[in-house]
Order: structure tokens, then C-alpha cells, then sequence
């Protein structure tokens, strides 16, 4: 079984994927957080393991990701110390033998060259992939696989979060699709705004990529959040919540198995 470990600004994805099988069989979040401990870490994941009957020594190796650098010798220490294995990091220096290519690997999220790695690696073609997370991203990279560039916007919670923050009455609502593009209350038109509103900036924003690309591409979806806006599912290709994992787990193995 191999262990992907996806250090976000919101989770801490661990990803478990099942060779027999060839499918993600398992997933844990935690929530990212500056005070995380590896103690908490390890409880979290004592208790996952065995309410999903998972045994230490299935796992076999362990690719991580991480844009939160703060964290990262907390999560090297419980890989070595509650699974008994090293993580292997994943860095700039890790797409060398790989079939896509950045042109500032020390720059671009290793989680966004992870989605890069494994949209690439099912379409072999130009794409954008849009990942719906703490920030909302659109990764565009050619059909020899190079990444062009990157587009970043906030994502819906971090949206949702602003405006609530910054507001005195304004709630934080529960994301989902309202019955109306027009609010009636205060709830249905925050609901409104941020699901009528994203959906708008992702169908824009993919039109004027695609415009000065001069070509259509594969759009891919991916993120936590990648699932509810629903009225833009048929502008997706494919939508694929593992697509980080997956992109960890071919990085992880390129390097360590060339």
C-alpha cells in the first residue's frame, strides 16, 4: 500500500492507495493547523488505522507534498517514528525524470506540479487543471506537457471566510447550491453569490485561457471543493479528487524506482 501525504493550507491529506486493487482505497484529513502536534497527529491517525483495519506493515512507501514548510519535520518525524519509514519530499528537484516540465521548479506548489504529473500522465495532451482548494488555481501546461503558467484567485471558503471576517452581519453559511441565482434572504444570497459567482469566474477564466491559448485543451477538476458547484460539471473533462495523491504517488515512485 503506498502512503500519500498532502500538506495543504486547510488539511493534511493522507491518501492510501491499494496496488491489488489499483485504487484509492483510503482517506484521512486533518486539519492543518500552527498548533499541530505530532502528538495529535499520531492520534488521529491510531484511530483511523483501526477503524478501518489498516496494519502498519501494509504500507509499503510514503510520498509526501507540502506547502506548508512549517510542518514539514513535524510529518518526517511521525512517518519515522509511528509508520517506522522515511517520506520521501517532494521538492524542485523532483520532475527531472519526469514527462512534464516547469520552467521555475523552485516556485510553482509542489501540489500543483502533482496535478500536473498526474493529469498529464492520462491525457498526454494540453490541459488546465482547476483545483479547488484553499485557493482556487488554473494550471495550464502544453501538449509537450510544460507547464505554461498558473492563475490564483481565493478559493470559495477563503471567499466565504473574507467576507464573513470583514462583515458584522454577515454569517458563515454552509456551501451548497441555492434554489435561485436571486437571494431572497441572507443566507440564499451568500450561497447565491459564491455558487453563481465561482461558477461565472471558472467558466471565465478557463474562455480566456483557452482565447489566447488559441486552441481548446482538457480541463480537469480536482480539490475538495471540486464537487460542489455542480452546474460545472459538464465543463470539465474530469473530475478527480485523487488527482493530488496520484500526482504524489508517480513523483514518489519515478524518483525512488527509475
Amino acid at each position: 500500500m503506498f502512503l500519500s501525504i498532502d500538506a495543504g493550507n486547510s488539511n493534511i491529506v493522507f491518501g492510501f492507495y491499494d496496488d491489488e486493487t489499483k485504487t484509492w482505497k483510503y482517506e484521512c484529513r486533518v486539519n492543518t493547523s500552527t498548533e499541530l502536534s505530532l502528538i495529535q497527529i499520531e492520534k488521529e491517525l491510531h484511530l483511523f488505522f483501526l477503524e478501518n483495519d489498516i496494519k502498519i506493515e501494509q504500507i509499503d512507501q510514503i510520498g509526501f507534498s507540502s506547502v506548508v514548510p512549517e510542518i514539514n519535520r513535524m510529518i518526517a518525524q511521525f512517518c519515522s517514528e509511528f509508520l517506522g519509514k522515511s517520506c520521501y519530499l517532494i521538492s524542485g528537484k523532483s520532475y527531472q525524470k519526469l514527462k512534464v516540465s516547469t520552467k521555475r521548479p523552485n516556485e510553482i506548489g509542489t501540489d500543483l506540479m502533482c496535478n500536473v504529473v498526474a493529469a498529464y500522465e492520462v491525457f498526454m495532451d494540453a490541459c488546465v487543471i482547476v483545483d479547488f482548494g484553499t485557493a482556487l488555481t488554473f494550471t495550464v501546461v502544453d501538449y509537450k506537457g510544460a507547464v505554461q503558467g498558473v492563475n490564483i484567485v481565493p478559493g470559495l471558503k477563503t471567499a466565504m471566510r473574507a467576507l464573513v471576517q470583514n462583515t458584522s452581519k454577515l454569517p458563515e453559511v454552509k456551501l451548497t447550491q441555492p434554489n435561485s441565482a436571486i437571494g431572497k434572504n441572507t443566507i440564499e444570497s451568500i450561497q447565491s453569490g459564491l455558487y453563481f459567482g465561482y461558477s461565472g469566474l471558472v467558466r471565465g477564466m478557463l474562455f480566456e485561457i483557452e482565447k489566447e491559448l488559441g486552441h481548446a485543451s482538457k480541463i480537469i477538476a480536482t480539490g475538495g471543493l471540486s464537487s460542489i458547484i455542480t452546474n460545472l460539471k459538464s465543463t470539465f473533462d474530469i473530475v478527480d479528487r485523487n488527482l493530488t495523491l496520484e500526482g504524489i504517488r508517480l513523483i514518489t515512485l519515478s524518483n525512488l524506482h527509475p
